[in-house]
């Protein structure tokens, strides 16, 4: 003879009901019927409910990083540095960016092909992020142009890691071992450094990185070390 209802199994079914105080034991059959019908649905609804939550933050992981580099881009970046601000406002903390253009990346390019250069960026964000804090903001600003924005960090403590960062940079170089006569071409980083004032915004806060970092880059250029 055929059941009148499946059996209700369902570990989940059975814990949502036992949540809602329900013995099925004691309800009619049409009750009983309507009950899993929406108990069904509302598990239903809840795994969508995840699967869509998993989705979104899916989607808001690949709107904030960069397509190539797995840091943030631009965009959050600078979301990111305005809510830097506002904490460092908020509790008077100092806060410093660091701006970083690489030197003689388009020799990379030139010499030995987009894909060549590809892997330099990949290499300089991993000297990023290995090299400073998970607490640290580290984006691509674009094409060659790098950010790191240093929180509870004064000027003179960002000076020094700006220091560090550019150092591993420099040891950066591309040559083809199969081709010893095509001219090895050393990677180096320009790196602005400046400290957030009050009142400030982040668009200033950048721009100010940026010439602070065509200064040291000019620097550079005349030490023979850069060249664009």
């Amino acid at each position: 003879m055929a059941k009148d209802f499946p059996p209700f199994d369902s570990a989940e079914r059975r814990a949502l009901l036992d949540a809602l105080g329900l013995d099925l034991k004691q309800l009619d059959r049409r009750t009983r019927a309507a009950i899993e019908a929406l108990s069904e649905e509302v598990l239903a609804l809840r795994d969508e409910s995840a699967a869509l939550k998993a989705a979104l933050a899916d989607a808001e992981l690949l709107a904030d990083n960069d397509a190539l580099v797995p840091i943030f881009n631009r965009r959050a970046f600078e979301r990111e540095v305005r809510r830097e601000i506002a904490l460092s406002g908020r509790f008077q903390t100092p806060l410093s960016l660091i701006f970083i253009d690489l030197d003689n990346f388009k020799l990379v390019n030139d010499t030995y092909g987009h894909a060549a250069g590809d892997g330099v960026l990949l290499k300089v964000a991993g000297i990023l992020q290995d090299r400073t804090r998970e607490t640290d903001i580290v984006g691509r600003l674009g094409g060659d142009e790098f950010g790191v924005v240093l929180a509870h960090a004064t000027y003179d403590d960002t000076l020094r890691k700006a220091a560090q960062l550019a150092q591993a940079i420099d040891a950066l170089e591309v040559r083809d071992e199969a081709s010893p006569a095509t001219p090895v071409v050393r990677i180096g980083a320009s790196c602005g450094v400046v400290e957030w004032r009050t009142g400030q915004s982040a668009a200033a806060l950048i721009a100010r990185a940026d010439q602070a970092m065509f200064v040291e880059k000019s620097q550079r250029k005349a030490a023979g070390r850069a060249a664009r």
